[in-house]
């Protein structure tokens, strides 16, 4: 603490008492400036260290989210794991001229339901047609002649998926599917862009285990109706397109 000379102090004319008073306030301002400072620098650090949180998140996530190129033939399943944990809609709506077609997509096969949202939120489906239609079998979608549809392939190294087959998942009327190559394909491996849906009222049962089930029809077969009615060509593609464009409900 201070100490002064009181009786010089009061020779001078000045209050010794003041003047140990005012000392213990400048001595009591220091002290609330020290802690005032140090609190400051761990909130400064602290919101450094936060900072530092935030950019690395964000860095990731713009790693494996949000530029969509991102995703490729080495990334895939990964990719679209996260890519599922973020965005977990299981509805979505096909429309064309012959009227709408709503799907439900399920949730036990987590990678091409995340695949399927995904190519529908980047408007991958909007630039392609309902190519083939193959009369009482299947109705299929995901593929054009438009020069945008190969770029948007390639874009994505047409990647691959892994076959998600569940055995109460079966090609039952309006079940929803994933095609597939099936020369040179002995693991059975999706083509994430093209899908059908089956219109055959008994089913299709010799593709189970075939191709993956990922969803079914849950309205709109009355659309499906006239559309297995149109002209086609010998490879079953419509002669007149049935374009088509497809969003997410939910």
């Amino acid at each position: 603490m201070f100490y002064f000379d009181d009786l010089y102090l009061r020779n001078q004319k000045i209050n010794p008492y003041k003047v140990k008073i005012f000392f213990k306030i400048l001595f009591f301002l220091f002290i609330i400036s020290f802690y005032q400072c140090d609190t400051e620098k761990k909130e400064s650090e602290k919101d450094a260290i936060e900072t530092q949180k935030r950019k690395k998140k964000e860095s990731l996530e713009k790693k494996t989210i949000r530029p969509w190129d991102s995703l490729n033939s080495k990334n895939t399943e990964a990719f679209l794991t996260e890519y599922g944990k973020q965005n977990q809609e299981t509805k979505v709506l096909i429309k064309t001229k012959f009227g709408n077609i709503k799907l439900l997509l399920y949730e036990d096969v987590p990678v091409h339901r995340a695949n399927f949202i995904f190519l529908t939120k980047i408007k991958y489906f909007n630039t392609t047609v309902i190519y083939r239609v193959a009369k009482n079998f299947v109705i299929q979608g995901g593929n054009s002649d438009n020069m945008y549809t190969q770029k948007q392939r390639r874009k994505y190294g047409n990647y691959l998926i892994k076959p998600e087959f569940k055995d109460h998942r079966k090609h039952k009327y309006g079940a929803l599917a994933a095609a597939r190559e099936w020369k040179n394909n002995p693991n059975k491996l999706t083509s994430p862009f093209e899908f059908y849906m089956v219109h055959d009222r008994n089913g299709a049962h010799h593709l189970d285990n075939e191709h993956t089930v990922f969803g079914e029809v849950i309205a709109g077969f009355d659309t499906m109706d006239k559309i297995s009615k149109v002209k086609v060509g010998v490879d079953e593609w419509p002669i007149d397109d049935i374009k088509m464009t497809i969003e997410v409900l939910e």
